[in-house]
């Protein structure tokens, strides 16, 4: 019988001719998908996969689905029918009352804007008319986030996004998107004299042109990678089909013997991490003396199109770290893992539990899920028949294509992702603010079919990890299993990873953690430097063997405090290495087969 007591032993390197070598073989080629179809099938799969283009990746059937169940169990609600008709009187007399004040500056509006919502944020929109444009759109915002809260018996996912729909359709139909009754538009158009219209017309031509032809026109910046962005000097020591590695230059005469491995998401580019020399997280970490090492992972193509997902452990975290523990011998690694990329290293870090291979010194996870019952919004898309739908126009093309991620993020938040951008190009003929954090959010990537398929059915949709049926080379792991300590950030308004969901790692280990707290969403929370106005952060700890506590009561103990969470984080490294202090490494291992190959940022990040 196993023994779960075993003493762990420390992880022997794998014989010379088995060391990773540069660059390291591509994974042996699968069978491709479209050959194991039946012509009948390969027929209905083209067909969707035809229709999937055209909808941008949503599935018609998903949507209707959705409002029929809600409505057919609204149909046999007498009682929320009442409720609703209650509700609508209510705001019709609030609405009444209000236009009968509306001249008087101090009418109270009866209505606000959600926290998050910066269309109405001109101060005309508190005069009349606008203000009555303003609060009859908000009458009709509240009114069917009633109508479409949870009804006994329907799908609760049905229900949330019938309401997810309905505030998309109404936000299209915004006041603040229209000209004529938007305070802002027009007083733009009068101080221009017109010429915010005619630039707004250009912007709309020149945007119409690169979405026919398929090109994209560059906007004009000072932002450019491996010069002012992404731009911390290194070299790539590694490079294979999936990534490349780069080490940092040492900034100090001495470093932490414990190097650092950053993985970050394969769903950007990883620059998110290592933006202008002032805000980046990596530049930073360098410069408090750890030796730094990063994955710059591949835009993948068609070819790429049967790469899994333990693929990205097996020839990405777990290739990235027999290389560093080639180049800095004999040390354990501090690994963190921003998203998605925290995700896969949880799952590198738990195979490597099971598999007694200690050579993590401790674990970072970056507003990054390990749980996905509370992922959050992203899940109303991940169903059977949205994922099978988004499965078949993988299928065809071979890659999820950037368009369709990026504008799946920008749909949970249309108000400021879609609407703001909509109405300040084209309606008020503003370019779009140039601001690093901006660059990096337009330099997208795809992502292959296989490996996107097996994430979204395994982790979102299944919720294999933490539900004890994630097996790696055919055997369940589990997080418990995992002794090296870890730091765990969620962010305050993160609306991909939420919070919540993000602090559930606490719920399926019981290693030595640190959870900690900022404020900002999911990219701004993190990048959130020493000096950074307006920041704050709480911070936990929680030893082996504690019990737990859930979020919202370790919210009302833990102390807010004002700054960055980064030197808290440089702490805890510090706490967990050795506290030895040695000349830095040298630039890849060349003896080992390990030679630099080109400067930082290296070739992969310039892939579109």
């Amino acid at each position: 019988m196993p023994d779960d007591k075993a003493p762990r032993q420390r992880f022997s390197p794998p014989p010379t001719s088995d060391a990773p070598r540069n660059p390291t073989p591509s994974p042996a080629p699968r069978a491709s998908h479209r050959a194991l179809d039946h012509p009948h099938e390969t027929l209905d799969r083209a067909t969707r996969a035809v229709l999937a283009r055209q909808t941008g990746g949503i599935s018609p059937h998903a949507a209707w689905a959705a409002w029929a169940d809600w409505a057919t169990h609204l149909a046999r609600a007498p009682g929320r029918q009442l409720e609703l008709v209650e509700r609508a009187q209510q705001n019709w007399w609030k609405l009444a009352g209000f236009a009968a004040a509306a001249t008087n500056a101090e009418a109270s509006p009866p209505f606000e804007p959600g926290s998050n919502d910066h269309r109405f944020g001109h101060a005309d929109w508190g005069r009349f008319p606008f203000s009555l444009y303003q609060q009859g759109f908000l009458a009709a915002h509240d009114w069917w986030d009633l109508a479409t809260q949870p009804i006994r018996g329907a799908r609760p996912q049905s229900a949330k996004r019938a309401g997810f729909m309905a505030r998309q359709m109404l936000d299209a139909v915004s006041p603040s998107n229209m000209p004529w009754l938007n305070p802002e538009i027009l007083e733009t158009v009068r101080e221009t004299r017109g010429h915010a219209v005619l630039d707004g017309a250009r912007h709309l031509a020149r945007d119409m042109g690169d979405a026919l032809t398929g090109e994209t026109s560059e906007p004009d910046s000072e932002y450019r990678v491996g010069e002012t962005l992404a731009c911390t000097p290194g070299q790539v020591v590694f490079r294979n089909d999936l990534f490349e590695l780069i080490q940092y230059t040492p900034q100090i005469e001495t470093v932490q013997a414990e190097p650092v491995l950053v993985v970050p998401a394969w769903i950007m580019k990883y620059y998110i991490l290592d933006l202008r020399p002032e805000n980046s997280l990596i530049n930073w970490l360098v410069g408090q003396g750890f030796t730094v090492f990063a994955i710059s992972w591949v835009n993948p193509t068609a070819e790429h199109r049967d790469l899994s997902l333990d693929d990205y452990r097996r020839l990405g975290v777990m290739a990235a770290i027999d290389a560093v523990s080639t180049i800095c011998e004999g040390q354990r690694i501090h690994a963190c893992g921003y998203c998605l990329g925290g995700t896969i290293l949880s799952i590198a870090a738990a195979t490597m539990a099971r598999n007694h291979d200690d050579r993590l010194a401790s674990i970072t996870l970056l507003a990054a899920q390990t749980d996905f019952s509370e992922a959050g919004e992203i899940m109303l898309f991940v169903d059977e028949s949205q994922l099978a739908f988004l499965e078949d126009m993988m299928w065809d093309q071979g890659t999820l294509d950037s368009d369709h991620m990026s504008g799946a993020f920008r749909a949970l938040r249309p108000e400021d992702q879609i609407w703001t951008r909509w109405v300040r190009r084209y309606l008020m003929g503003q370019e779009e603010p140039d601001a690093d954090i901006l660059v990096w959010n337009r330099d997208t990537t795809r992502m292959p079919a296989r490996m996107h398929s097996e994430y979204l059915r395994a982790l979102f949709m299944e919720n294999r990890l933490t539900g004890g049926r994630f097996a790696v080379e055919e055997r369940v792991i589990a997080l418990r299993d995992i002794s090296a300590p870890m730091f765990v950030v969620g962010t305050e308004k993160d609306h991909i990873a939420p919070w919540h969901s993000v602090y559930k790692a606490k719920l399926f280990t019981d290693t030595d953690m640190r959870f900690v707290l900022t404020s900002s969403g999911h990219n701004g929370g993190i990048v959130s430097e020493p000096g950074h106005p307006h920041r704050h952060y709480r911070i936990g700890h929680r030893a082996p063997g504690a019990h737990y506590m859930d979020p919202d009561t370790w919210l009302e103990c833990a102390v807010k405090e004002d700054g960055s969470w980064w030197p808290e984080w440089a702490r805890f490294l510090r706490e967990q290495g050795s506290g030895v202090e040695i000349p830095p490494p040298p630039m890849g291992a060349p003896g080992k087969g390990l030679r630099p190959i080109e400067p930082a940022p290296g070739s992969y990040v310039f892939q579109r």
